[in-house]
């Protein structure tokens, strides 16, 4: 039996299509849009159909941008001799929220992962491949996620692109700050262990 209208319940089954909206927050989302003034949805939709159409990924790194190429491959004053490859868009935002890093980026669009049928050929590779040959690029920071899929693509990238500059490497994973080692798992201490760095 069906408790709502026909548009209400279409509502309800868009939001809950969302990552991370299960049925009941759906429900909750569709009923404060509303119950909300006119232009608060509105202004949603509005900006749900500026950012499909206006956005696309930039033909330098693959980021998300509105202007090509992205604001972040325009700044001259980032260091343009290295780059850090990422799977996906929200992990530039991660990496720049962190202020850690002043150099330029290259977004894979994904991991390597066999079981869910996406290859190298399916990454945003080549576009890689393209941006070290001829420069002078020396350090690629490989920051692929710290699991199963990101350590295949970490592999598989350094293989091919370590003849290409002279320093390739992968950020290290392990403890966060302030935690402590008995309630850390096997994976995060042995992380951690070849994270290592000397001390000065």
């Amino acid at each position: 039996m069906n408790y709502y209208a026909r548009p209400v319940a279409r509502l309800i089954d868009e939001l809950s299509k969302l990552p991370g909206i299960g049925p009941k927050t759906a429900q909750r989302l569709a009923f404060y849009l509303l119950n909300a003034p006119a232009e608060v949805a509105l202004s949603l939709a509005s900006s749900l159909e500026e950012a499909r159409t206006s956005i696309r990924y930039c033909s330098v790194c693959g980021n998300f941008t509105d202007e090509d190429p992205c604001f972040i491959c325009r700044d001259g004053r980032r260091r343009q001799d290295i780059i850090c490859v990422v799977e996906r868009p929200r992990d530039v935002v991660a990496m720049e929220k962190s202020r850690g890093f002043d150099g330029l980026y290259h977004v894979l669009h994904g991991a390597i992962s066999p079981m869910d049928g996406i290859g190298p050929e399916q990454l945003n590779i080549r576009g890689l491949l393209k941006r070290l040959d001829g420069r002078e690029v020396q350090e690629v920071i490989i920051a692929t996620n710290p699991n199963v899929e990101g350590d295949a693509t970490a592999l598989y990238l350094a293989g091919l692109i370590r003849p290409l500059v002279p320093r390739v490497t992968r950020i290290a994973h392990g403890l966060p700050v302030g935690a402590d080692l008995e309630y850390a798992d096997q994976i995060t201490l042995s992380k951690s262990l070849e994270g290592r760095r000397e001390m000065n």
